[in-house]
């Protein structure tokens, strides 16, 4: 149970380009013939966290790009 608190933590400090990195890791290793069910379970689940980190990453990013204008609204900045 540590271990897998370790990961998030590790996954959490990533940088987006390192996540999409190991997202394109994880497709090679599910797309490998002797991969195992459990390994493949482990690799998908590992790649959906990933996919999740990315989501939160680019939204709070879209965030902070917008910015208020002088009635009330959002624009680009």
């Amino acid at each position: 149970m540590a271990k897998k608190k370790e990961e998030e933590k590790k996954e959490q400090a990533l940088s987006l380009e390192e996540a999409f990195a190991q997202i394109e890791e994880v497709i090679g290793q599910l797309e490998t013939e002797d991969i195992t069910l459990e390994q493949s379970f482990a690799e998908y689940n590992r790649g959906m966290a990933l996919l999740a980190q990315c989501n939160e990453t680019i939204d709070r990013v879209e965030k902070k790009v917008l910015k208020m204008n002088e009635d009330g609204g959002l624009d680009e900045f």
